[in-house]
């Protein structure tokens, strides 16, 4: 049975048993969605091979205060499960171009935790998302290029990826709103993001330290935002090895900035840029911009268009790791998505999506990469 047969099969196993959510007035909300992705290099990139990948995301919220009278709590659970193939394999690109592709299959333990209100402030303890609520546009999020979901030069970092899609780990965020469009927060997570589902499961130990991330902004129609983060201890450099041949180790730490306009009844647009020491991250820094056309199509309210661009500057030492392996590098990877989704059936969605990378990998030589994709959601 091919790969292509066994995705088809497991969904198809799995999606009758899921749950739908419950009523908006009950204490435990649950939900459900599949997604599921056909896509190929189809100019440049490594292969034109058709790749099928899919994620299945069942996700149940608690409200304490109607289950057993803990008022102001609320408890957080969501597993996923990825399959199929990486179509990163054929476009062959230093930042990716789907944003369920993973690294190793099978099924993870993604979020679990806990959050106690305190008036305007809250805090959250557990298994965490750092990308849930920090480096994140809500005008970037129907774009399929991990890039718009949170900036290379921080998603690049850490000894499994700084607690972010798909694995996370043990976080204390607190966060404070200011009157109703204000807030700052701030997380501390584990650096060794491990949770059940990968090698060694969820990391209690801390030995590689914890990145400090903080983030404060505002506004209404304009939004604003600010970011920084710092590892606690130092991270392996991207080039340089000290005289037993190991990694070097050096701080790493960078900042961010975001914005988000709504621009019309129906457009938001989207600006980010980001920055970090570019020595522990293939990456220098990057920034994205694009905006979200929504009820694009007269009379479906469903449908939607995004359009945006993304850039990320490779650090000097990715660059000259390059150039050691024969490879003439280029300063950056740039690349422009073009998406639109529309609901076909009460609980179907279809998004096709395109994508043109220039430079991918960093190969200066290399021909630029035409992606395309086919996205289906079944939520529930």
């Amino acid at each position: 049975m091919t790969m292509f047969s066994r995705c088809l099969a497991v969904s198809a196993l799995v999606l009758p048993f899921i749950a739908t959510p419950a009523n908006a007035d009950e204490p435990i909300d649950i939900e459900a969605v599949y997604t599921a992705d056909v896509s190929a290099t189809v100019a440049g990139g490594r292969d034109h091979r058709l790749r099928y990948l899919d994620n299945l995301d069942l996700a149940a919220e608690a409200d304490f205060d109607a289950l057993v009278g803990w008022h102001g709590a609320r408890g957080f659970v969501y597993v996923l499960n990825n399959l199929g193939h990486r179509p990163n394999d054929g476009a062959g690109t230093a930042q990716g171009v789907d944003n369920i592709e993973v690294p190793r299959q099978g099924p993870h333990l993604f979020e679990a935790w806990l959050e106690q209100q305190f008036g305007p402030a809250s805090l959250r303890v557990g298994l965490y998302d750092l990308n849930s609520e920090f480096y994140a546009t809500d005008a970037s999020s129907l774009l399929i290029a991990p890039p718009f979901g949170i900036g290379s030069e921080l998603a690049a970092t850490g000894v499994n990826g700084p607690s972010i899609f798909p694995s996370t780990g043990l976080a204390v965020r607190a966060r404070v709103s200011f009157g109703e469009h204000c807030y700052a927060q701030a997380a501390v997570v584990n650096a060794d993001a491990r949770t059940w589902g990968d090698r060694g499961g969820i990391d209690t130990g801390f030995e590689n330290g914890v990145l400090m991330i903080t983030e404060a902004g505002g506004g209404d129609r304009l939004r604003l935002a600010a970011g920084a983060w710092s590892y606690s201890r130092k991270q392996d450099h991207v080039y340089l090895t000290d005289a037993s041949g190991n990694p070097a180790r050096r701080h790493g730490q960078g900042a961010y900035i975001l914005s988000e306009w709504r621009a019309g009844e129906d457009m938001t647009l989207f600006a980010r840029a980001g920055v970090s020491d570019g020595r522990t991250s293939a990456f220098r820094g990057g920034c994205q911009i694009g905006g979200l056309w929504e009820d694009v199509v007269p009379g479906r309210p469903d449908s939607a268009a995004s359009l945006g661009l993304n850039h990320a500057w490779f650090s000097r030492g990715y660059r000259q790791g390059l150039r050691d392996s024969g490879v003439a590098p280029s300063l950056a990877e740039t690349a422009v998505e073009l998406t639109f989704t529309d609901r076909l059936l009460p609980h179907l969605s279809v998004q096709p999506d395109i994508q043109y990378i220039l430079s991918p990998g960093g190969d200066g030589n290399a021909r630029s990469s035409l992606v395309t994709t086919l996205r289906m959601t079944v939520d529930f």
